[in-house]
C-alpha cells in the first residue's frame, strides 16, 4: 500500500514566554484534526516540543496535497484563536501569511513529507526540534547514513553498503529550490564540504541507490519568508529505519554528540542540540535547542502507539553532557564562536548598532 506521511509544525502560542503550549491549545489542535480530518486521514498524532505543536499525519493523497495542508493550517488558526484568548506569548507567530494558498510551504510552518510503498514491517522515526535551524540535522544524517564509525550497518549490511544519495538544498537562495544530489561513498568529502555550513546548506532528503525515500527534512527558513526575525525555524524530520535503512539505534546514536547548532536565546547563539523526552518544555537560555524522537510502526496507514526514542537512562547522561557544553560556551558571553556570525544574527538591534557605528569610522591619514 502506498502511504504518505506528512508532518506540519508551528509555534502558535506558549505559556511564560518561549516555554510550552497550554493544554487547552494542544487539545484544540488535536480535536480539530480528529473532527475535520476523519475523512482525509488514515491516522494522526499531535505532540509538542518546546513551544511548538507538530501534527503527524498518514494518508493516501500524496505530498503537497491542498486538503491535507489546509487541515493543518486551519487547525493552527483554530489554536491561535485559543492562544489569543488565553493571552499566550507569540500567538500565531509562525503563521506568516494571512490566507491559505494551497500549500503551507512558504507560509511559516515547518513541513516535511514522504511517500512510499509500505513494507510488511514499516518502522520510522519522527524528529521535532525547537530553537534551532534545519541544518541541525546535517551532522546526524551524515553520521547515520555515511559514517561506519557511527553506523556499522554500512559495513555489515549489503543493502546499506551500496551507499545512498544526499539531496542538499541551498536555503539562502530564495528565487526557487536550488539543490544538488551527491552520492556515497564516492562523494563523501564533497558532502562533508557542504554540510559543515549548517546555515546555508541543508539536507532536504536522503534516498537509496534504488530511489527509495529514506529521510526527509523541513527546509523552511522563517527570516527568508518574513524578511525579519519571527522565531527560529524549528525543523522536523522523518527517517525510515531497519532492513535497507540504518537501524533505529544507529540513527538515534547520531544524536549522542550533542553537537553545536545555531539557535538558543534570540536565535543568535551556538548551543548544543539536546535530545529530550517527548513534550519537553524549553528552559535554560530559551532552550537549549531541543530535539525529540518518536518511534512508530505504520501498517495500512495506521500508527502503533508512540514510543519515546530519548526516554531511556542513557540519554540522561547525554543531557548532562549537553548541559556542560552549553554552560562552557555561555561563559564566553558575546565573544567569538559563542554567537552566530553577523550574517546570521536574527535580531535587528545589533545590525542597527553596527550601521550607526559604521558612520563614525574614519580613515586615518598616514
Amino acid at each position: 500500500m502506498k502511504i504518505t506521511l506528512s508532518v506540519i509544525k508551528a509555534d502558535i502560542g506558549s505559556i511564560g514566554g518561549h516555554i510550552k503550549p497550554s493544554k487547552k491549545l494542544l487539545e484544540t489542535v488535536r480535536n480539530y484534526v480528529a473532527d475535520i480530518g476523519s475523512s482525509l486521514l488514515k491516522d494522526f498524532y499531535v505532540s509538542s516540543t518546546g513551544d511548538d505543536i507538530a501534527i503527524l499525519m498518514s494518508h493516501t493523497k500524496g505530498k503537497g496535497n491542498p486538503e491535507i495542508h489546509k487541515l493543518a493550517w486551519d487547525a493552527f488558526l483554530k489554536g491561535t484563536d485559543v492562544a489569543k484568548k488565553q493571552g499566550l506569548y507569540g500567538a500565531g507567530q509562525d503563521l506568516l501569511k494571512s490566507s491559505f494558498s494551497g500549500n503551507v510551504k512558504g507560509m511559516g510552518p515547518a513541513v516535511c513529507e514522504m511517500e512510499f510503498e509500505e513494507r510488511p514491517n514499516e518502522p520510522f522515526l519522527f524528529f521535532a526540534a525547537d530553537k534551532t535551524e534545519p541544518g541541525a540535522y546535517n551532522l546526524p544524517l551524515y553520521l547515520a547514513f555515511a559514517d561506519p564509525m557511527n553506523t556499522p550497518g554500512l559495513l555489515l549490511s549489503p543493502d546499506l553498503s551500496n551507499g545512498v544519495n544526499f539531496h542538499i538544498m541551498d536555503v539562502n537562495y530564495t528565487k526557487g529550490d536550488r539543490v544538488i544530489s551527491l552520492s556515497t561513498p564516492q562523494d563523501i568529502y564533497k558532502i562533508a564540504a557542504l554540510l559543515r555550513d549548517n546555515e546555508r546548506f541543508v539536507v532536504e532528503s536522503v534516498t537509496t541507490k534504488k530511489g527509495e525515500i529514506a529521510a526527509v527534512v523541513s527546509t523552511t527558513r522563517l527570516h527568508n519568508i518574513a524578511g525579519k526575525y519571527t522565531g527560529k525555524d524549528d525543523p522536523v524530520m522523518l527517517v525510515r529505519v531497519q532492513k535497507q535503512f540504518p537501524a533505529t539505534g544507529e540513527v538515534l546514536a547520531a544524536f549522542s554528540r550533542a553537537h553545536f547548532v545555531g539557535g538558543g536565546m534570540r536565535g543568535s547563539h551556538n548551543v548544543p542540540l539536546t535530545p529530550v523526552k517527548n513534550n519537553s518544555p524549553t528552559s535554560y537560555f530559551d532552550g537549549p535547542p531541543l530535539v525529540s524522537s518518536t518511534a512508530f510502526c505504520v501498517q495500512k496507514g495506521k500508527f502503533t502507539e508512540a514510543i519515546d526514542g530519548f526516554d531511556h537512562p542513557f540519554w540522561d547522561y547525554i543531557r548532562l553532557k549537553a548541559s556542560r557544553k552549553a554552560f562552557e560556551m555561555r561563559e564566553q558571553g558575546f565573544s567569538g564562536p559563542a554567537m552566530l556570525p553577523y550574517s546570521e544574527l536574527e535580531y535587528g538591534g545589533i545590525v542597527e548598532i553596527l550601521k550607526g557605528l559604521d558612520k563614525r569610522f574614519k580613515i586615518r591619514k598616514k
